[in-house]
């Protein structure tokens, strides 16, 4: 009969005794347990063997996280990204050193026990008895592989890595019996392979090809004895070994591995001996990791399909599952970035403005008829340094995708929608206006969707000068940006008809905010993002066929499979004659209007200036036959600044305008990113004109100072922003920017 305690229970080693005894009788023996001589076992005999035989029979191996390649459409590479920093390679792959530096140093029997090594059990509990506590485990290499399984399985959670790693005898016995499973089911030399490449080798190195890649910049198949001695004893302990951090700490490891390997036969003490007598040699691969190392400034297009897998629901119906997917990696993501594209655009960037400077530049690219985003580029930095003037705020898209929280108003880069919307109804471009400065318009003359009428309020709209008034059609309108024409326009298209326009060309609001069914929309009052504005003037070059923006070409998972991407889809939004009456009207704007600075002189080319209310946000929207590119410039921290008197890129600006800092930065954007052999032509017709214009009193021929199209103020040569243009009448500061109801100064320009 057993002896018991005077409590009535068995002692400690009596407990660790009849645990050993019944593990062996139910064909598996306890290994890796550092047993005390007394009392610390937490688990009854009679529980132990009952849990035991509750879990479940089949391990979950998981997939092994990798390192994710992010490629541009010509196969070059963008960043690669990862959790785990790790690339799995086969057995053969690795060196036949490694393979034996690893089986000596930790488990020398490995090729000759099961799942548990009984001999090694046996002797750990007899030196942990006589030490009177932990001093010898005796676990397995299948047993550390179930292990680091288990820590794998738990990623990031610092709870579940706990779990995985407690010194209890529930994990032990849990991890006893799927290492008996693994065994069954391996075999060795999988293991083995399974082992080297899950095991965690320090400086972020997961597996032994990234461990090899970072101490040594060379692959695990061409790892030397010395070398391959000093990873195997990494693993023991990767922080008290580290090479980078204690030479003399890991070449003494490294000894003991070489002399272990000799004391097992696996090379001849000469030959550890030599091994021995070399310093370590390190050629250390700093890692680069994350959207941070993009080439050409696409650290935020990287960080955009970063978010298109973590939202899209082609990549999992839940968020979790597509957490997953991105954390797992092991992915080749083929994307539609073109090199050349990206690099002009990351240069026309930084051309005209500096990193440190008040206000920031979006610069992003769209080919018509695909959808394709070819760049984002901009001013400021991609990364996390705000010393540096670093940011991860992606300016061309809204929030959803890594950007602002409302995207930015669009101003005057509105109006060609509105003439699409007219020319749709039966409008024709010879429509003419004999408009004053400013006029007055009911809300009521304006019905919204559901047949209402847009408000009751008065809506004021004046033109930026005193100047310009008089008979304007279309195409004049267009060119001088005129605004009480366009909401003339608007009223005579339906301003129902004007939004839905919007919508076909994907004009968007973020953060579910709908578009407004307000006249001032006309004017660019509501927000929009480059990248939406890139896309709807890719609508007027694709001849009325919108296609919705996409960033991803393909992506191979690491088994080689193929995933489901998320694929543009194009309709037609217009008649091919409304885009290419549209195209025609544009000419005019980059030709003789408010985007002569902006202009191309080798090519077809169209485009549209926008400046906001007070001169907070300016951009250039254009476009040739094959590239569409949006360029907006706007103060990117804080209460959006009015852009007056500001020095911008070394320059010091009066007032910005469209056409005189976007407009050069599309230029510059257009030029690098289009192949000067390929001059394709919009497809020609005749736009009907109106009666001729009357010109303005500061016509195209008077010189104007530099960096400007117009003066802000009432009297030319004023840089102050305009003064009161409705006498006795007050408009809050805000009216223009919040609510999307506006004036009609807002979007002149």
């Amino acid at each position: 009969m057993a002896k018991k305690r005077s409590g009535g229970g068995l002692t400690g080693t009596q407990q660790a005794a009849k645990f050993l005894g019944v593990s062996v009788l139910s064909g598996a023996v306890l290994a890796g347990i550092a047993l005390p001589a007394a009392g610390a076992l937490g688990l009854a005999a009679k529980g132990t063997v009952e849990g035991f035989d509750e879990i479940p029979s089949n391990l979950k191996t998981p997939p092994l996280s990798q390192r994710t390649t992010i490629l541009d459409s010509e196969g070059g590479l963008i960043a690669t990204v990862y959790s785990r920093d790790r690339k799995v390679v086969p057995l053969e792959k690795i060196s036949p050193y490694m393979q034996k530096a690893i089986v000596a140093i930790e488990d020398s029997r490995f090729y000759e026990h099961g799942a548990i090594d009984l001999k090694g059990v046996l002797r750990a509990i007899n030196r942990n008895a006589q030490s009177g506590g932990v001093a010898q485990g005796a676990s397995t290499l299948t047993q550390q592989y179930v292990k680091n399984v288990f820590v794998e399985e738990a990623g990031d959670d610092p709870e579940k890595v706990a779990q995985a790693t407690q010194q209890t005898i529930g994990r032990k016995v849990r991890e006893l019996k799927y290492a008996i499973q693994v065994e069954e089911e391996l075999g060795k030399k999988k293991i083995l392979e399974n082992y080297l490449n899950i095991t965690f080798f320090g400086q972020q190195a997961y597996g032994i090809e990234a461990a090899s890649q970072r101490y040594f910049s060379k692959p695990a198949a061409q790892l030397d004895l010395g070398e391959a001695a000093m990873m195997a004893g990494l693993v023991q302990s990767p922080s008290r070994y580290d090479p980078i951090n204690d030479l003399q700490e890991a070449t003494k490891r490294r000894n003991i591995v070489l002399q272990r390997m000799a004391d097992v036969k696996d090379i001849s003490q000469a030959e550890a001996d030599r091994a021995k007598a070399k310093p370590i040699k390190l050629k250390v691969k700093t890692p680069r990791n994350g959207c941070i190392t993009a080439v050409d400034g696409s650290g935020f297009f990287c960080d955009y399909v970063r978010k298109t897998i973590l939202n899209d629901p082609v990549f999992g119906k839940t968020a979790e599952e597509r957490q997953k997917l991105w954390n797992l990696g092991g992915l080749t993501i083929r994307t539609t970035l073109d090199p050349r594209a990206q690099a002009a655009a990351n240069e026309a960037a930084i051309a005209k403005i500096y990193k440190d400077d008040p206000v920031a530049a979006a610069v992003v690219q769209v080919q018509p008829g695909t959808g394709k985003i070819l760049s984002m580029g901009q001013s400021r930095p991609y990364g996390l340094d705000q010393k540096q003037h670093q940011t991860t705020l992606n300016l061309s898209v809204g929030s959803k995708m890594g950007g602002t929280t409302y995207g930015f108003q669009v101003g005057s880069t509105f109006k060609p929608i509105t003439a699409a919307a007219a020319l749709e109804k039966g409008l024709s471009p010879a429509q003419t206006f004999d408009d004053p400065w400013k006029i007055k318009i009911p809300e009521k003359d304006y019905t919204r969707c559901d047949g209402k009428p847009a408000g009751y309020a008065t809506w004021e709209v004046g033109n930026e000068l005193p100047s310009e008034k008089g008979v304007y059609d279309m195409t004049s309108a267009l060119g001088k940006s005129i605004n009480t024409y366009f909401a003339k326009l608007e009223q005579m298209a339906g301003l129902c008809e004007t939004i839905t326009m919007a919508k076909n060309v994907g004009y968007e609001r973020e953060l579910g905010k709908k578009v407004q069914e307000l006249p001032s929309i006309t004017l660019g009052a509501q927000e929009s993002t480059p990248l939406d504005m890139a896309a709807a003037y890719a609508t007027f070059a694709n001849r009325g066929i919108y296609c919705v923006p996409v960033a991803i070409e393909s992506i191979k998972a690491a088994n080689g499979d193929k995933l489901n991407v998320p694929q543009t889809s194009c309709k037609r939004a217009m008649s091919d004659r409304t885009a290419d009456t549209i195209n025609q009207m544009l000419k005019g704007v980059v030709e003789d209007g408010t985007g002569t600075k902006a202009g191309l002189s080798d090519r077809d080319n169209a485009g549209k200036t926008g400046t906001t209310n007070d001169r907070k946000d300016a951009w250039f929207v254009g476009y040739t036959p094959n590239l569409s590119t949006a360029v907006w410039v706007g103060d990117d921290i804080g209460e959006k600044k009015s852009m007056y008197d500001i020095r911008i890129g070394g320059q010091v600006y009066d007032k910005v305008c469209g056409g005189c800092l976007p407009g050069p930065i599309w230029r510059i954007a257009m030029t690098g990113a289009l192949d000067a052999g390929e001059t394709p032509s919009f497809a020609p017709i005749s736009v009907p004109r109106g009666d001729k214009p009357k010109q303005p009193e500061n016509g195209p021929n008077k010189p104007k100072k530099p960096g400007d199209d117009k003066p802000a103020g009432n009297k030319p040569g004023d840089t102050r922003p305009p003064a009161d243009l409705f006498p006795g009448i007050s408009i809050p500061d805000d009216l223009f920017g919040g609510n999307g109801r506006g004036n009609g100064r807002g979007g002149n320009h």
